[in-house]
C-alpha cells in the first residue's frame, strides 16, 4: 500500500474493508464510465481535489500525476484554473500542495 497515505486512511482500510473495497470498486467503475483518457481524468480529478480544498486528496493527485509522466507544469496549471472559479486563496493553496509533492520528489 501507498507510503504516503495518511494512517487514520489505513486504519478505516484494515477496520472497514469491505467498505474500502467497495469504495475502491465505485472509483473503478467511475474511470469507466466515460470517453475521459486515464490522463485527462487525473487531471480533473485533481481539478476538483484543489476546489474541495482536500490537501490530502490533492497530494495523493500530485504524486499519481507524476507516477504517470504528467508534467509538474502541467499540474500547477490545473492549481492557476482554480483561480477563477475556486478563488485565489484555494487556488494557491492547492498550487502549495503541489509544490510539496514537487519538492519532496526532488530532493
Amino acid at each position: 500500500m501507498d507510503g504516503h497515505l495518511p494512517e487514520i486512511y489505513r486504519a478505516f482500510r484494515e477496520r472497514f474493508p469491505g467498505i474500502a473495497e467497495a469504495n475502491d470498486a465505485l472509483g473503478q467503475a467511475t474511470r469507466g464510465a466515460g470517453p475521459l483518457d486515464e490522463r485527462t481524468g487525473r487531471l480533473i480529478r485533481l481539478g476538483i481535489a484543489i476546489g474541495a480544498r482536500s490537501e490530502g486528496a490533492v497530494k495523493a493527485s500530485v504524486r499519481k500525476a507524476l507516477d504517470q509522466g504528467i508534467d509538474p507544469d502541467e499540474l500547477r496549471h490545473v492549481a492557476m484554473l482554480a483561480v477563477t472559479t475556486a478563488g485565489f486563496p484555494t487556488a494557491i493553496a492547492g498550487l502549495d500542495w503541489i509544490e510539496e509533492v514537487l519538492a519532496s520528489r526532488t530532493g
